[in-house]
């Protein structure tokens, strides 16, 4: 009788531990596929929030420009993602258009906060 309770039981929980593993390999995978595709001028970010440009590349670190000239070097695991270029930054428009209403709206153009005439 015991068995007839338990077998179910055991069945349903190695189901759900081969599922939760074969979705934990397909993202480790992903991850794996990632950092072997990085190439040099790509931008990413990293697993800290950090948005860079790849600047070099070595077997387990990457060279991150973070600003113009500021270089810094991460492991290759701190990479999170590769940042898609949008068809709106492909055009040229760097001002986001919350920031161009604003603008407009307020008649402030530069960054003291001060109008210009």
């Amino acid at each position: 009788m015991d068995l007839v309770i338990f077998l179910p039981l055991l069945i349903v929980m190695g189901a759900f531990m081969f599922f939760a593993s074969r979705r934990q390999r397909k993202a480790m995978q992903a991850t794996i596929d990632l950092h072997n595709s990085l190439q040099i001028g790509d931008r990413v970010h990293t697993t800290s929030g950090l948005q860079a440009t790849i600047t070099g590349i070595t077997d387990d670190n990457v060279d991150l420009e973070i600003a113009p000239g500021v270089v810094t070097t991460w492991m290759k695991l701190a990479v999170r993602d590769r940042i898609e270029e949008d068809a709106d930054d492909e055009a040229g428009t760097d001002v986001p258009a919350a920031a161009t209403e604003l603008t407009e709206s307020t008649g402030v153009t530069d960054t003291d906060g001060l109008k210009k005439d």
